[in-house]
């Protein structure tokens, strides 16, 4: 899924994807790491993650996030 979801936002150029690592493509939310580098990213971001939705924040789904 991070491979398309970073392909769809390159508008198809394979070039970002080979050359930056999934970590920085797609930082896992509920790693501290993840989360500082998620809000560093240029938007629209990717965030990866495997929490239970009830673990979201409640303002998560008043966003416009896609998921």
């Amino acid at each position: 899924m991070l491979e398309i979801l970073s392909l769809i936002r390159q508008g198809g150029d394979p070039g970002w994807c080979r050359s930056v690592p999934n970590w920085e493509r797609g930082p896992w939310l509920e790693t501290l790491l993840g989360l500082r580098r998620a809000r560093g990213n240029a938007r629209p971001r990717i965030i990866s993650s495997h929490l239970p939705v009830h673990l979201f924040p409640k303002k998560f789904f008043g966003s416009k996030a896609k998921v």
